[in-house]
């Protein structure tokens, strides 16, 4: 298990999901510290349950961008991300029940980042910035009429 460094080969170029990401890279190098600590267990159980909130919320975000961008493969990313959220979540049971699942946890964030972003978050980009530049010159054009009526 090795701490890990964000490489400009991960981002997306979508701003607010690259800072996701990298909060998803701060939770694989707090499972590694937790390997040196003396409070390992603690600090592996609330990495796992922040994990599982994080994840949810990320996902959901992501997958409203997606929807918002009629993404033609939104369903089968939502699917790969319950399966991801279903494994986690197998992770906490298995922790609860006293496992010590930080190695494999670990390595299964590490896989996950490098490989979803670069693969399946890839897939996605060029529909979501398209919707949003969309979206940006749709406010742009309202502010600028609505500042010649009231301006």
């Amino acid at each position: 298990m090795a701490k890990m460094n964000w490489s400009a080969e991960l981002d997306t170029g979508i701003e607010v999901i690259d800072k996701q990401h990298r909060r998803i890279l701060d939770y694989i190098n707090q499972l590694h510290d937790s390997r040196t600590s003396g409070h390992a267990h603690e600090e592996v159980g609330k990495v796992i349950d922040e994990l599982i909130d994080y994840t949810l919320s990320h996902f959901a975000f992501e997958e409203s961008l997606q929807e918002e961008a009629h993404y033609p493969f939104y369903k089968a990313h939502k699917r790969v991300h319950e399966i991801f959220t279903k494994r986690v979540g197998d992770f906490r049971t298995r922790f609860a029940l006293g496992e010590d699942v930080s190695e494999e946890l670990h390595h299964l964030l590490v896989t996950w980042l490098i490989n979803h972003i670069k693969r399946d978050d890839a897939d996605y980009v060029k529909s979501v910035k398209a919707n949003m530049q969309d979206q940006e010159a749709f406010v742009a054009k309202k502010k600028s009429f609505f500042g010649r009526l009231f301006g």
